[in-house]
């Protein structure tokens, strides 16, 4: 606990945040949100979202667990810190007729009161912010007594934990910032939420569907920002070396025997319920 208290003090929150946002506002991460949609479905599911509920969606990229609480008639407002990720997620509300307030906003400095919402949603979203106990800190406060805050994060050993993982070997995360994959594990839910919450949570997996291992990582160079980021930061040497990694990562987990792409990776559902 003395470790978190003071990271804070230690590193440049600030300076990691603005590095963050310019590496998911790179690329175009609605491409590859998209295709995530089934994770915010079950998400509401797991929470028992009703139709009279205030919804917050946090970190909500390009809208997928936002439309999902819209599409159960829930009154949903969906923030973000990437203003066209949001803009994103407004097109495909109007698309489908779906009323919701888009605004941007910071995970570890949420604009509402307390106690403002019935249930509080992120899918692979608040998992990213570099300070965790403050984002957890926020998401309890908005959270009104008895209502829950429903995640979905990647677990460590998961597909995305090792491409992260694997990233970190050419781009090496700011020191000093815990990893994002801890989101994933259990444990450190029930630390970061402590006695004032229940936690619950399961195992589920994502699977990642391409046309084969060079349609993924085309589409990924293209358009998921921190490889977008990666690839731009290092030499033409190292390029091809991450690359190499990348078609390995994905051989080493992918299901399919036809050519195609099929990638399970790991992510924990989980439900905390903030104790009246």
């Amino acid at each position: 606990m003395n470790v978190q208290a003071t990271t804070p003090a230690t590193i440049d929150l600030a300076a990691i945040k603005s590095r963050q946002q310019a590496a998911w506002a790179s690329g175009d991460y609605a491409i590859i949100g998209t295709s995530l949609q089934i994770v915010g479905e079950m998400l509401c599911e797991a929470v028992d979202l009703r139709s009279n509920q205030r919804v917050l969606d946090v970190a909500a990229g390009n809208g997928n667990a936002t439309l999902a609480a819209a599409r159960r008639f829930a009154d949903v407002v969906s923030t973000d810190y990437v203003g066209a990720l949001l803009e994103r997620g407004r097109e495909r509300a109007k698309a489908d007729r779906l009323p919701v307030t888009f605004q941007e906003a910071d995970a570890e400095a949420l604009p509402f009161a307390d106690a403002s919402f019935d249930v509080v949603l992120s899918t692979f979203g608040v998992m990213f912010t570099p300070n965790q106990q403050q984002a957890a800190s926020e998401l309890m406060r908005v959270c009104r007594p008895g209502g829950k805050i429903g995640m979905a994060n990647w677990t460590p050993g998961s597909f995305i934990g090792q491409l992260f993982k694997t990233i970190g070997k050419y781009v090496p995360p700011a020191p000093g910032v815990k990893s994002p994959a801890l989101w994933g594990s259990m444990a450190h839910l029930e630390t970061l939420f402590g006695s004032s919450a229940t936690v619950a949570a399961k195992s589920r997996n994502f699977v990642f569907r391409y046309k084969s291992p060079e349609h993924w990582v085309e589409t990924f160079r293209s358009y998921y920002g921190p490889i977008v980021k990666a690839f731009a930061a290092i030499d033409p040497e190292a390029r091809e070396a991450l690359e190499a990694d990348l078609y390995a990562l994905l051989d080493k987990f992918n299901v399919a025997e036809d050519g195609a792409l099929v990638v399970p990776s790991e992510y924990l559902e989980a439900v905390i319920t903030k104790k009246s």
